[in-house]
């Protein structure tokens, strides 16, 4: 799992990487493509106005016959006369244009135009803001279109140059419009799939965490059944010799271990069919009136002993004015036992334990502060996860399956409260919990 978790996450990545690469890609060839394609139907607009523009308005209709008015040496100079600037005006080039746009492009599509020509400066016609775009041709494509007469009409010969330039402001607009819902299918479905491959890396890193947590639950179940389990039988196999037989203190004794052993191992099996429970959402809270200073005094009293076997000290302080909440008793006492259960079992010799209550408003709080060896942050964020343990070295140097600190957030959960954990490693650590004060 270890070596396949990384090779499945680079391979998925450089996939993701690639398709959206890819796609970029597709979308710039589509872009240059559409803008192509408009650019073409922009020049063929040009090339149907323009022949609209050289065939249209013949004010002289000239004859063949060559005679006195109109020599045929003559004739070119007055069709001069008749270049395009002269025969329409700035409306009628505009609509002529207009025409040919509508029928190659969207309807309507504002562009500006000029009648320009080479070698004649000044005479010219264009709509009113063409120079505007014109200037910025970096931004606006220019398309120039070479006015040429039909062959057979009467202006084949006109030497003057006159080009037809047309400007659409809009035209990378209309492009965008044109590839809008590939661009949007694209990001969909890039999303879809970046969403896809997140899922998919955090359930893998789940399943990683839950092996994790499935061998260190099996080593640690294995080391707290072993243990009562060799020293059982040890006691049988005493129990048989011929010398302990006889001997009835000795007998009491060791059936005595056998007793407290079995009591040890059916707390664990306890333990973890109440784990189970909590999963299943089973446990019912008996929930009653009580004074809370009461509770804590007995689960206080429970761990007396065991504080004083490491030679340290539980300082308590009830200084809280209203105790009064809804508890179950049970598990109240349980929680508040296990949490000061971990402050003796993570400390140093001579722990110090300090125990207080007090009054937040509507709520009452119990803090819980040790000396011991304390935690870093990936630990105190991890702490109230089940089977969690936090391991001082040797995995197995503190007993239990890491079901303790579980249970106590899922039971001040349950009391409507809060459970919030303080540390600094090597210092000690801070428990706070806060329960609503019974109305």
């Amino acid at each position: 799992m270890k070596k396949i978790f990384p090779i499945i996450t680079v391979l998925t990545l450089l996939s993701l990487l690639g398709l959206i690469f890819f796609q970029i890609k597709w979308i710039q060839s589509a872009k240059d493509i559409k803008e192509q394609q408009l650019s073409e139907n922009i020049i063929r607009a040009m090339g149907e106005a323009a022949d609209k523009l050289m065939i249209e308005k013949n004010i002289l209709p000239y004859s063949k016959k060559n005679d006195l008015l109109f020599p045929s040496e003559k004739r070119p100079m007055d069709l001069f006369k008749n270049s395009i600037i002269q025969r329409f005006n700035k409306d009628e080039i505009s609509e002529i244009v207009k025409a040919s746009l509508n029928k190659y492009l969207a309807k309507n599509v504002p562009f500006e135009f000029a009648i320009a020509r080479n070698n004649i400066l000044g005479e010219e016609i264009q709509s009113e803001n063409f120079y505007k775009y014109a200037i910025d041709t970096a931004n606006y494509l220019q398309h120039a279109y070479l006015l040429v007469p039909p062959s057979g009409s009467s202006l084949e010969n006109l030497t003057v140059d006159e080009w037809l330039v047309v400007i659409v402001p809009t035209e990378k607009s209309l492009v965008l419009k044109e590839i809008f819902w590939f661009i949007m299918g694209s990001i969909l479905f890039t999303l879809i799939i970046t969403t896809a491959f997140y899922i998919t890396i955090r359930s893998l890193l789940k399943q990683k965490k839950l092996s994790e947590i499935k061998s260190d639950f099996i080593n640690n179940m294995t080391h707290e059944f072993k243990t009562p389990l060799a020293t059982i039988s040890l006691a049988v196999d005493a129990l048989k010799n011929e010398k302990v037989i006889g001997d009835r203190d000795k007998t009491q004794y060791f059936t005595g271990v056998i007793k407290e052993e079995n009591k040890r191992m059916n707390k664990q099996v306890e333990a973890i069919l109440q784990a189970a429970l909590l999963d299943k959402q089973e446990v019912q809270l008996n929930l009653k009136r009580h004074a809370a200073h009461t509770l804590i005094t007995i689960a206080v009293n429970n761990m007396t002993l065991p504080v004083q076997e490491k030679n340290g000290v539980l300082d308590v302080k009830l200084d809280a004015v209203n105790d009064v909440i809804m508890a179950d008793e049970v598990h109240f006492i349980n929680f508040v036992n296990n949490l000061l259960d971990n402050a003796v079992k993570y400390s140093k010799e001579n722990p110090v334990i300090r125990l207080s209550t007090s009054n937040n408003g509507t709520q009452f709080k119990i803090k819980i502060e040790d000396n011991g060896i304390g935690m870093n942050k990936e630990t105190v964020s991890r702490i109230f996860e089940k089977f969690y343990r936090a391991h001082t070295g040797n995995i197995h140097n503190v007993k239990g399956f890491g079901l303790g600190l579980s249970y106590v957030k899922t039971m001040v959960n349950a009391h409507n409260g809060t459970i919030k954990a303080e540390s600094t490693l090597g210092k000690g650590s801070t428990f706070t919990i806060s329960i609503p004060l019974a109305k």
